[in-house]
């Protein structure tokens, strides 16, 4: 019987961008996104998502924002185990410039359309490089609900968790625009791995995962 392990992806991505990966022994539960309510704090959306986790003591993957999730899963109910993909542990790893943003709060300022849109600068931060990638990537940014992007860019700049799980362990690109190295102390850097590398770097990343998962 396979181990089942929950998966929180991205900003508005989905199970799309695990497509590359194949953990042949764990069966993956990807986390749907639901609408956050008005003025709705990150811990209350946490725990408003436990009801699709169903298995005790779970294994969590978290990716980008969807580790930010799954750290905050993991204060309230006992986990197993807490991955996290070109993602952060906590505030200390949010890079200055967003915490900046965050206190004089100008990400609000940020049109929706232009969150939305894949473009060159898009392109950039994720570090894509194929037009496959590129594509997928404008796919995931057109589904995207405006609500829940808005909602989870402000969640990000102003997290404030300051709890280091003894239970994570932390994958991270060297080349991460988004969430750059020089603020991360993660247990695995990839070389040249971007913000997307869960797509163009999957043959080392679904190593590392099949490796540590049985652990």
């Amino acid at each position: 019987m396979k181990t089942e392990v929950y998966v929180f992806s991205g900003l508005g991505a989905d199970y799309r961008v695990f497509q590359n990966i194949e953990l042949n022994d764990f069966n993956l539960n990807h986390i749907l996104w639901i609408p956050p309510l008005n003025d709705e704090s990150i811990a209350a959306y946490a725990k408003r998502l436990l009801s699709q986790i169903k298995t005790p003591n779970p294994v969590l993957i978290g990716l980008s924002f969807g580790g930010i999730m799954a750290v905050e899963v993991a204060k309230i109910i006992e986990v197993n185990k807490v991955i996290l993909i070109s993602s952060i542990k906590s505030k200390y790893e949010i890079p200055p410039y967003f915490r900046l943003a965050g206190k004089f709060k100008l990400h609000r300022l940020l049109p929706t359309k232009f969150l939305k849109t894949a473009n060159f600068l898009s392109y950039w931060f994720f570090g894509i490089e194929t037009k496959i990638d590129k594509q997928l990537l404008k796919q995931i940014l057109f589904d995207t609900n405006p609500q829940f992007l808005k909602w989870a860019i402000n969640e990000i700049v102003m997290w404030k968790n300051e709890i280091i799980l003894n239970n994570i362990y932390h994958i991270h690109g060297n080349n991460d625009h988004i969430l750059p190295s020089l603020y991360i102390k993660p247990d695995v850097l990839i070389p040249r791995g971007g913000h997307f590398m869960i797509l163009n770097k999957a043959v080392q990343i679904e190593a590392i995962l099949n490796t540590h998962l049985k652990q």
